[in-house]
């Protein structure tokens, strides 16, 4: 069977990076994250700090394609050695999606695009626990959140058998559960 590509996708505080991880945990699977690529190429530690509004900063549009584009060439890295590889970000936009698209058909792997949601008050409840929590990754505020939410462009362009949509405020052995149910093994 070809390697896959399994991308852990959604808004803010959508359960992705909860998701991607115990997925990629439980299959022995690499993991990247686009708030640690960011933070990496930038030269910051992973848990620092930013403050930094959409659009300033380590989140400008070039650095953004600086962090998908390093997101992808970890996974090709990868998928050239046969081995399948999760990645971890917002994907908010179709042409940042096609590039995961391009990558796979080039390197001949399997893809799925896992879309990870909530209810606004789950995601408010979690923005508000990550706030208070030191060595939380992402620099995801409610602000950013629903400024977020304006440009988010549903992955109807995905067929059916490559997205996959969950709701979170499940527990993640749940999720996992599921997840797996519905992957080909």
């Amino acid at each position: 069977m070809p390697p896959s590509i399994y991308v852990f996708m959604g808004l803010i505080a959508g359960g992705k990076s909860t998701l991607a991880r115990a997925f990629a945990q439980e299959h022995s699977l690499a993991c990247f994250n686009s708030d640690v690529i960011r933070k990496e190429l930038a030269g910051m530690s992973p848990d620092s700090r930013q403050g930094s509004e959409l659009n300033r900063g380590i989140y400008t549009p070039e650095f953004s394609r600086l962090t998908y584009d390093g997101l992808l060439e970890r996974a090709r890295s990868e998928l050239l050695h046969d081995r399948s590889v999760v990645l971890d970000g917002s994907y908010h936009k179709r042409d940042e999606r096609q590039r995961v698209v391009e990558c796979a058909t080039s390197c001949k792997a399997s893809l799925f695009f896992i879309l990870c949601q909530c209810d606004e008050k789950e995601t408010r409840r979690r923005l508000d626990i990550r706030a208070k929590n030191p060595n939380a990754v992402s620099d995801g505020t409610w602000a950013i959140y629903q400024r977020r939410k304006e440009f988010f462009e549903f992955p109807d362009e995905l067929s059916p058998a490559s997205l996959l949509v969950f709701d979170t405020k499940k527990l993640v052995s749940e999720l996992l559960h599921a997840l797996n149910q519905l992957l080909p093994s």
